[in-house]
């Protein structure tokens, strides 16, 4: 069942947090509600499933342990059940494989604890932002940046692959696009593997080289 709930009259909408860490869990709290958000803490995933398919919230955070991998089994089910609101996966380590998974499964973001509290809410609003815009329609968006041969790429892998491909450093693109740094080397790195490039020089030179090919058609 849902515990720590607030109820504030109008609220800017609902957050649910699955995180076993007291004091983290209730600085992100604190940090959110301060903000105007309902903030909803579960004690378990299961019971934040079930709510998830009642009420939905406007983002969601989830936390991965070491050892412990049911926060992306959670994440999983979430995006398995279609639940569009965007997860922010938290964890105490800042392992890029850790990363990687957490984006490969759908994760919005990956957050390395502790946090900067005013860094999380900037975030949250971006990705609330973000999630609450029309979805981008027509060939132009699904074609921008398609490297033949390499498996397609999310829209967010295309808007990270455009930043890398300006130049851009992990961090300057996280500051861009609302993310973590860590979070812009785990979509950097599926970015790669989708492609098949051994790193970053040779994905540039495939970017480069089909655009160049595409002038050249158009």
């Amino acid at each position: 069942m849902p515990w720590n709930a607030t109820s504030r009259g109008e609220t800017k909408g609902e957050i649910f947090i699955l995180d076993n860490d007291a004091a983290m869990r209730e600085t992100l709290a604190r940090t959110l509600e301060q903000r105007g958000y309902d903030v909803i803490s579960f004690a378990d995933g299961a019971s934040l499933l079930a709510h998830a398919k009642a009420h939905m919230p406007l983002c969601i955070f989830l936390e991965v342990g070491t050892t412990d991998r049911s926060g992306i089994d959670l994440l999983k089910r979430l995006r398995a059940e279609n639940c569009p609101a965007p997860v922010f996966v938290t964890s105490a380590t800042g392992a890029i494989s850790m990363a990687v998974d957490a984006v490969r499964n759908g994760a919005f973001d990956f957050i390395v604890k502790p946090f900067c509290e005013r860094e999380i809410a900037r975030r949250v609003e971006a990705a609330i932002d973000e999630y609450s815009r029309p979805a981008v329609s027509g060939h132009a968006a699904d074609a921008s940046l398609f490297i033949p041969g390499g498996q397609p790429l999310t829209s967010r892998e295309r808007e990270v692959l455009a930043r890398i491909a300006v130049g851009e450093t992990n961090k300057e693109a996280a500051r861009r696009l609302g993310l973590s740094a860590r979070t812009i080397e785990g979509y950097r790195a599926s970015i790669m593997r989708k492609v098949g490039a051994r790193n970053a020089a040779e994905l540039l030179r495939r970017v480069f080289s089909q655009a160049a090919k595409s002038k050249l058609q158009a």
